[in-house]
């Protein structure tokens, strides 16, 4: 299985570019593009993903050290199968591994704070039955911060012994404690040696043994006893020669009986740098060894002999060394193979279509300066020339993506814009060609159609034009058109509002509201006071107006039958059917008045 960039996992992890790659797995930062968040994702080679027995003892272990949240423990976030193989993604550390720092250089406060927060990863994780059984410089990961995170808890402890069912003996030799060394169990103690052996290299800048294969390392581990430190760096106080030696004592019985005592032993040294009492101790001890080799050399002897026999059985069956893998990329097919083959590794060859020269290594797994089994395969993709291609899907995906999927194809890109009511805006809805026509990248530009959202038209303008024609405009422009009447001076069927307004956006399909006149008017009313009722009457019916009459008694024979008042009052607009009221004078005689005239008669006495 080759993984390339961009290439999503699982459905939820896009990979961004391989980081590392080892025996095991191979190593690449990624996305969460669920939780937005960087990750590493390891993915098991494909020989061991074969192996049930070791995917079941993957897939437990993971998730136990899944269970594992420390600041000085990487994080593992999820694990699960893809593509016929397995991964996990865990926290991406951004920053250097212990063996950079080591190669540097470091002052010996630095090398006791390393392994400090070293034991205390290798504590809680031994508190929750969990070893680790690979410590060594490489899986030791200092951040931008500065804080110290060990990885791969749980993935190299992958079964109930170190010797594998091919016979490797999962570590590496350096590091490996005696006891992994032989095959036998293996527990806290060990990672105990292998943090010893770190922090020896920490402050001396080698290892306590060395040779030139596995094999002969190992027998060391199991054979030899260490230097002390201060043999090779005179700074190395006798205190801390101590910690080391005692860490490092070959029965796991005399090492420390937990991370956290070592811890202790450690603050301890740093307070007290010229006690030496753990250093007598193994000097009393030896002198011991000694004196019952004098008294018991005959049943030493055989043991001895009996432990190199078996321990040299055992790194027969050792796996390889890791050798760096030469960069082959670019090179034709014939050299590229003697390189690899030079090199001790087998080469498997994969043939693609490709714009490059044919024969030409495009890609190479493992990548060139990786590290990787002496032995083990490495594959190369050798170009066929320019081919046939399949276009890649890339319906649903964001134009970015697209264009960066299409370019990884070999293709150049161009693109039309359209509406859709289903694709987001940005997104794409198709190609053209179509996904999986065959074609000649470098020949051919693929159209991608991007999705502008939901399509919108524009109203038209329809206030003043008749109904009939603004009726055809909106409908012709995709809208559903809601006619109501209001009376008006307009002639009849004129459109004199609408709703949404003209040159407005609207999505098709939206009801546009026009507002049409009946063709029913208003009329300003005339003055009729002093005019005959009759003559106003007979005028307002006419215009289609009630006409109620108010009667009022005059005295004046000339205002008789004519309009005294009106209401409402002259220039007021009407719609036909409303009322006038008007006051009209009824003359009415006046009474007359009645004169009495009264006549009195003087009776005047006359004298006879």
């Amino acid at each position: 299985m080759r993984l390339r960039a961009d290439e999503i996992v699982d459905g939820r992890y896009r990979l961004v570019q391989r980081i590392g790659s080892g025996g095991m797995a191979d190593v690449w930062s990624a996305t969460d593009t669920e939780l937005g968040r960087d990750v590493a994702i390891k993915v098991l080679h494909e020989n061991f993903a074969r192996d049930k027995e070791f995917v079941e003892r993957f897939r437990r272990e993971a998730s136990s050290a899944a269970g594992l949240q420390h600041p000085n423990v990487v994080s593992v976030f999820d694990r699960g199968t893809w593509e016929d193989t397995y991964y996990i993604a865990m926290e991406l550390v951004e920053g250097s591994s212990l063996r950079d720092l080591i190669n540097r250089g470091l002052e010996i406060p630095e090398s006791v704070e390393v392994a400090r927060q070293v034991l205390a990863a290798a504590s809680f994780a031994h508190e929750r039955g969990i070893v680790h059984r690979d410590l060594k410089p490489l899986n030791v990961l200092i951040d931008r911060s500065g804080r110290i995170q060990v990885t791969d808890f749980g993935i190299a402890r992958a079964g109930n012994s170190e010797i594998t069912q091919t016979g490797s003996v999962m570590g590496t030799a350096q590091y490996l404690s005696p006891e992994q060394a032989q095959g036998l169990e293996t527990t806290a103690a060990s990672d105990i040696y292998s943090i010893g052996v770190m922090l020896f290299e920490m402050l001396t800048g080698r290892v306590p043994f060395d040779g030139e294969n596995a094999v002969a390392i190992a027998m060391k581990q199991v054979g030899e006893e260490p230097p002390p430190p201060s043999a090779l760096n005179p700074n190395v106080s006798p205190a801390l020669d101590a910690v080391v030696l005692k860490s490092l004592a070959k029965d796991p019985a005399n090492r420390y009986a937990s991370a956290a005592e070592m811890i202790d032993a450690l603050d301890a040294a740093e307070t007290n740098p010229g006690g030496g009492g753990q250093t007598e101790r193994f000097a009393a001890l030896v002198a011991e060894e000694e004196g019952d080799e004098d008294r018991n050399w005959w049943l030493i002897g055989g043991i001895a002999a009996l432990i190199l026999a078996l321990a040299a059985l055992a790194f027969f069956l050792t796996r390889p060394d890791d050798v760096l893998v030469p960069g082959v990329t670019g090179l034709p097919e014939a050299e590229a193979q003697i390189a690899l083959q030079d090199a001790g590794f087998e080469v498997e060859i994969e043939r693609l279509e490709n714009t490059q020269v044919e024969g030409t290594v495009i890609e190479q797994d493992p990548g060139g300066g990786d590290e990787a089994e002496e032995g083990s395969v490495v594959t190369i993709i050798v170009s066929l020339g320019p081919g046939t291609v399949a276009i890649p899907k890339v319906a649903g995906l964001k134009l970015a993506d697209a264009e960066r999927k299409l370019d990884n194809a070999g293709f150049e890109t161009d693109v039309e814009e359209q509406a859709s009511s289903s694709v987001a805006k940005g997104k794409v809805i198709s190609s053209q060609p179509a996904e999986g026509t065959q074609t000649v990248p470098g020949e051919t530009v693929v159209t991608l159609i991007v999705s502008t959202g939901v399509r919108t038209e524009i109203v038209p303008g329809v206030i003043g034009l008749t109904r009939t024609s603004a009726t055809t405009q909106l409908r012709e422009a995709g809208f559903i058109v809601n006619a109501e009447f209001e009376d008006s001076d307009e002639p009849r069927d004129q459109v004199l509002s609408q709703s949404p307004g003209g040159d407005t956006e609207a999505r098709p399909g939206t009801e546009v509201t026009i507002v049409v006149s009946s063709g029913i008017g208003t009329l300003e009313l005339d003055d009729y006071v002093g005019q005959e009722a009759d003559f106003a009457e007979n005028q307002l019916s006419g215009d289609g107006l009630e006409v109620s009459i108010i009667e009022r008694d005059v005295d004046d024979e000339s205002e008789d039958g004519i309009v005294l008042a009106q209401a409402p009052s002259p220039g007021s607009r009407l719609s036909p059917g409303q009322r006038v009221t008007l006051t009209v004078g009824v003359f009415v005689e006046p009474e007359e008045e009645t004169t009495t005239t009264t006549t009195t008669t003087d009776t005047t006495d006359q004298a006879p």
